[in-house]
């Protein structure tokens, strides 16, 4: 006589768990929330105030801005206007991605030939205060590079918005203030 065989079934094996299809966050560093909305206002602030004031220019309501048709000055006010919107975006955007390496770069030549071209403008034939941004954002650019070289990635962070609050919206918003600078002759008249 053979013996029923009371046992439980074998298990069945459990299913292999779902491949993860859920885009991960890019890799990388995000900013704070103060310096967050500090890079916000300010971009957000002064590129409204330079689309404003180039609006203002290229429909012929500010006369007289022959005399700033100088290359330096073509070349600086062209480099600068679109780092204040790239600018901010790098800063706001996920980081770590290939468009955001790429278009570092991109920011950071601009803001190199924009602090160039600025050792060739002068008015009254010398420096002024404004100036001294000149070597702090040749300063900055090298610090940025070589942090993110490192991996450093809190110092490259910690440069970064430096440079853009100090280096870009400090001078920026003097263009602006400071009467007989162009933006300021565009904006006012």
């Amino acid at each position: 006589m053979t013996a029923l065989s009371l046992s439980a079934p074998a298990p069945t094996p459990a299913p292999a768990p779902a491949a993860n299809t859920a885009r991960r966050p890019a890799a990388g560093f995000d900013i704070g929330p103060v310096a967050r909305t500090a890079v916000s206002l300010a971009c957000f602030t002064m590129t409204f105030v330079m689309v404003l004031a180039l609006g203002k220019a290229a429909l012929g309501m500010v006369p007289n801005l022959h005399h700033y048709a100088k290359l330096p000055i073509i070349i600086h006010v062209a480099t600068v206007i679109p780092t204040v919107p790239l600018g901010g975006y790098l800063l706001l955007a996920a980081k770590g991605t290939p468009r955001h390496k790429l278009l570092g770069k991109v920011w950071l030549v601009l803001m190199l030939v924009t602090a160039t071209s600025a050792i060739f403008i002068q008015s009254s034939g010398s420096f002024s205060w404004i100036h001294l941004f000149v070597p702090l954002t040749f300063h900055a650019a090298w610090k940025v590079v070589a942090t993110a070289r490192k991996g450093d990635i809190a110092a490259h962070k910690r440069h970064l918005v430096t440079t853009y609050l100090t280096a870009l919206m400090l001078p920026g918003v003097a263009a602006f203030l400071i009467p007989g600078r162009l933006m300021n002759v565009m904006l006012f008249g």
